[in-house]
């Protein structure tokens, strides 16, 4: 959730509501259950940490003032170490959703040049998997485990080839960010 809220701070600074707002927004239904004070919590965190620094209020149409906070140094580099870093073989699909979304966002990263890496990333545990499995004798256990890792392998990238055709959908005429 930090990386995410830091990435959503990169273009301009913002207060806890709208960046609630935002985060709801690109989880759709799943954004719902997204508690406000989550997002507070998490900005206090940070601000402790050095990453982000109060810049100010926001006066909204009701309600109290809202503190804005805006990325510091230190949070810039952690964002632009966050987009560069890999997804790791267990990564969750809300997470690398809200990655791609971010990298849109703040424009650190392509969603479709991350996309294609994580593709690369599952082709290979793929290819992996089923080397071991073929190394089973059928019907072991760890064979059936084998066959359970490739199947959710072989989901994740049907999953990516969808991601795939939205972000191509939304990538500016002629660029293909760098995808597959």
């Amino acid at each position: 959730m930090q990386d995410v809220v830091l990435a959503l701070l990169v273009k301009e600074p913002s207060h806890g509501y709208d960046l609630r707002g935002r985060l709801a927004a690109a989880l759709g239904p799943l954004g719902e259950a997204l508690n406000a004070g989550q997002i507070y919590v998490t900005l206090a965190r940070l601000e402790k940490a050095g990453l982000v620094v109060q810049d100010g209020t926001a006066e909204p149409v009701r309600g109290p003032r809202r503190k804005v906070y805006a990325l510091t140094g230190a949070g810039r580099e952690r964002v632009a170490a966050w987009m560069a870093e890999s997804a790791g073989p267990r990564a969750d699909v809300t997470d690398f959703h809200l990655k791609l979304v971010a990298a849109a966002e703040s424009g650190l990263a392509r969603p479709l040049a991350l996309v294609g890496a994580r593709r690369r990333e599952l082709m290979r545990s793929l290819a992996e998997a089923q080397r071991a499995a073929l190394a089973q004798d059928p019907g072991t256990e760890a064979g059936l485990l084998l066959e359970g890792v490739a199947l959710r392998l072989q989901a994740d990238l049907r999953w990516l080839e969808a991601c795939a055709r939205t972000w191509s959908a939304r990538a500016p005429h002629g660029e293909d960010g760098g995808a597959v």
